[in-house]
């Protein structure tokens, strides 16, 4: 059970020191808490501005012995971190979310089971553990998407299949691991919701965010989502509130939703964590995501967020950092930021490479439409696409 946790006295800690954590600690930090980071490397970006980096890896035993001497709660900033690290110290202290949660998270298969239990629709798919399994697939499954059950993110580990021989030879060159397979649906968008759930079981929820994904990673979101009906946008809060509650989640939760076609609303994944669909909750909200995690954590009052501009975001990967002849430079921030606004948020790391997330634009204006034109004023000077 979570207690109220004093700022200035109490300490938040958090496995995983990317982007995600650094701007966690920021918010913690803002609250007047100590933070604490557990990240195996010695640049990473939340280490780097906690008030303590213990360098280990995520099983390591004195590492997790410090962590949890260290801190009062603890949460993680990626869903990778491995679940039994974090029952392990659960033994001493609150975790925020449970080892269990995440480790749901972590396994498409055991999603998709959870997203039935939790009475909320979502693609027709197989499990396939086995070429038993691969050969009991049913047709009506293809054309698919096949996606390792394990470790896939960003459009990583899926591959897309037509035909069952298609299918059979995808899940050979994923070397057999298990994966699942989801019928390709027709889609109209992309959608995610923000959930926050507290240990005493209230959820508020951010604003329905419209997300563009490019090469599978997200590059745009839009808030308020401008081709989603208030209908579906309240459908989409009461099946991600339901999700969180199924698995007694405590945190912030993102659920990923797709739009079909025929104006039907299924669930595609969730993330146990801060996302990056809501970094617009920074300027655009009157509390960000990663403020509301510390509260979740603290035990402080969830209190709903307030939308007071509306807002887009843009994705920075690496590609920004070479120009074609791929020469590495620096980007046209001065020109951007001289846009109505702008607002700059880059991630501390040392390196820019293809793909790497380095940072995000969040734009916002008086309407809607202010928003838009900074932004894709700014997405010409940066070189990315301007139209969404």
């Amino acid at each position: 059970m979570a207690k109220r946790l004093e700022a200035g006295t109490a300490t938040l800690g958090v496995m995983g020191g990317g982007q995600l954590g650094r701007m966690f600690v920021h918010a913690a930090q803002a609250l007047g808490y100590r933070t604490v980071v557990l990240d195996p490397d010695p640049e990473s970006p939340a280490g780097l501005v906690a008030h303590e980096h213990i360098q280990a890896d995520y099983l390591d035993e004195a590492g997790l012995a410090r962590l949890a001497a260290a801190s009062d709660a603890i949460s993680t900033e990626f869903e990778n971190v491995p679940a039994e690290a974090l029952r392990r110290l659960a033994q001493q202290r609150f975790v925020a979310p449970a080892g269990d949660c995440v480790a749901i998270c972590q396994d498409r298969a055991d999603e998709k089971a959870h997203f039935q239990r939790s009475g909320v629709a979502c693609a027709p798919y197989a499990v396939i553990r086995s070429e038993a399994d691969l050969a009991a697939v049913p047709a009506a499954l293809l054309p698919g998407i096949l996606k390792t059950a394990r470790m896939g993110y960003d459009g990583k580990g899926q591959v897309r299949v037509k035909t069952a021989q298609e299918l059979a030879e995808a899940f050979h060159a994923l070397k057999g691991v298990p994966c699942v397979l989801e019928q390709m649906l027709p889609l109209q968008l992309e959608l995610s919701c923000l959930v926050v759930r507290g240990d005493d079981g209230q959820v508020v929820h951010f604003p329905v965010q419209q997300n563009l994904h490019r090469d599978g990673i997200l590059a745009v979101t839009q808030v308020p989502a401008p081709a989603v009906s208030e209908a579906l946008q309240r459908q989409a809060v009461a099946s991600a509130s339901r999700i969180a509650a199924e698995m007694g989640y405590v945190g912030v939760l993102c659920v990923e939703f797709f739009l079909l076609q025929d104006g039907s609303l299924v669930v595609n994944e969730m993330a146990p964590r801060p996302h990056n669909s809501g970094h617009y909750t920074m300027n655009a909200c009157d509390v960000s995501q990663f403020e509301m995690q510390a509260r979740a954590m603290a035990g402080l009052p969830l209190r709903a967020p307030r939308l007071h501009s509306p807002t887009v975001m843009l994705n920075l990967l690496g590609d920004l950092w070479f120009d074609a002849a791929g020469t590495e430079r620096t980007p046209p921030w001065g020109e951007v930021l001289a846009l109505p606004g702008t607002h700059l948020h880059l991630y501390g790391k040392q390196s820019a490479r293809p793909g790497r997330k380095m940072g995000h634009l969040n734009i916002t204006g008086a309407t809607a439409e202010a928003a838009e034109a900074s932004a894709r004023a700014a997405a010409r000077l940066l070189g990315l696409p301007d139209s969404w």
